[in-house]
């Protein structure tokens, strides 16, 4: 007499057979979309709008920001994203150049306050000190 002993290892929350895990588990690509271009938007209007230099540059960050989540998300949502890492070479990239651009841009506002006493766009006319 033999008894089976084998661990039914299937619960009730395992997909099917035919589903890929991956699948099941990652949020659909429109909705990276839909925040990745309502960030854009905000850091859109926030540069054209604003007339504060700090707030223009945030809102230049917020667009970096934007384009990189497009870059994670179609690099995510591409064939193989195990083995092409070239969004991930993107993102890296651009956050270097954002770090770079902040930090340039933050040199230069304080430059300008320290000679004009004002980060008020509008109330700069010329860049000769």
């Amino acid at each position: 007499m033999q008894m089976d002993l084998r661990i039914n290892t299937n619960s009730p929350k395992d997909p099917p057979a035919h589903c890929s895990c991956r699948d099941l588990d990652m949020t659909p690509l429109h909705y990276y979309l839909l925040v990745s271009s309502l960030l854009f938007a905000i850091g859109f209007a926030g540069a054209l709008v604003r007339r504060n230099a700090i707030i223009v540059l945030i809102g230049i960050e917020l667009m970096l920001n934007a384009a990189n989540l497009n870059f994670i998300a179609f690099w995510r949502y591409g064939t193989h994203p195990e083995h092409h890492y070239t969004g991930l070479m993107f993102v890296i990239f651009s956050i270097a150049i954002a770090a770079a651009e902040a930090a340039v841009g933050l040199a230069l506002i304080i430059a300008i306050y320290r000679h004009y006493k004002t980060t008020n766009l509008d109330q700069i006319d010329r860049m000769k000190g």
